[in-house]
C-alpha cells in the first residue's frame, strides 16, 4: 500500500544492522510497499557511512550495537558530512539515555526491533516527509526523566565500574582519584537516578541505557 502520490519517486532506504536475518526482515516488509525501495545494506557502522556517501538514501535505517562503531558514531559521522540525512534508529535496547544519544546525533526516529511489524512504515513516510518518530514507550521515558539532572561523563564511568563489581578503592585507582571522590561522585549518582544503594543504580542505569551490562 503506498502513502505517495502514483507518480512519485520511491522512497530509497538504507538498512544497517549487522544481523543479515533482520535486514531479511526489514526488507520483506519493505518490498511489499510499492512507494519504498531498499537500496542497500550494510553490517556495521564504517559501512554505512560508506554506503550513505556512495547511495544518498532518502532514509536510513540504523540499528544501535554494531561490532565496529555504534549507531550513534554511525549517525553523527553521517549528519556530520550530509546535515540533510534522515535516520531511523532500529534497536532492541529501549531507555531514555540511548533515544536521546541517538537524537542528539541527528536521529529523526526511534523504534524497538519488537514494534517494527506495526511501526516500521509510519516511522519511514514521517521521516522522509520531516516529521519525528518515537516509539511511545521511549517517548514517555524521555519525558519522565526531562526534568531530572542527567549524570556526568565521570558519573558514568563510576556507574560502569560498579556495574563491573569493583569497590570503591579499586575505582578510585582505577580513575586515578581519591577515594573522597568516589564517594562523592556514587552520593551524586544516587541523588540523580532517585536511589538508595548500589545494585538498584546499576539496574536502573541499564534500563534507561545509560551504561551497558
Amino acid at each position: 500500500m503506498s502513502a505517495t502520490a502514483p507518480d512519485a519517486p520511491p522512497i530509497r532506504v538504507l538498512i544497517v544492522d549487522d544481523h543479515p536475518i533482520l535486514r531479511e526482515g526489514v526488507a520483506a516488509i519493505i518490498a511489499l510497499q510499492s512507494d519504498m525501495a531498499i537500496v542497500g545494506e550494510a553490517a556495521g557502522g564504517r559501512e554505512a557511512i560508506a554506503q550513505y556517501a556512495a547511495l544518498r538514501p532518502d532514509v536510513v535505517l540504523m540499528d544501535l550495537q554494531m561490532p565496529d562503531l555504534t549507531g550513534v558514531e554511525a549517525i553523527a559521522a553521517i549528519r556530520a558530512d550530509h546535515p540533510d540525512a534522515r535516520v531511523i534508529v532500529l534497536t532492541t535496547y529501549a531507555g531514555d539515555a540511548k533515544a536521546l544519544a541517538a537524537m542528539r546525533a541527528g536521529a529523526a526516529g526511534f523504534l524497538l526491533k519488537s514494534s517494527l511489524r506495526r511501526e516500521l512504515l509510519g516511522a519511514i513516510r514521517a521521516v522522509h516527509k520531516g516529521q519525528r518518530h518515537l516509539h511511545a514507550d521511549v517517548a514517555q521515558d524521555i519525558a519522565l526523566h526531562a526534568i531530572h539532572e542527567p549524570l556526568t561523563g565521570r558519573e558514568i564511568e563510576v556507574l560502569q565500574l560498579i556495574a563491573g563489581g569493583h569497590p570503591n578503592k579499586q575505582i578510585a585507582w582505577r580513575l586515578g582519584v581519591g577515594e573522597e571522590t568516589v564517594k562523592s561522585n556514587i552520593k551524586s549518582i544516587f541523588a540523580k537516578l532517585q536511589v538508595s544503594d548500589r545494585t538498584h543504580a546499576v539496574t536502573t542505569a541499564a534500563r534507561r541505557g545509560i551504561i551497558e551490562l
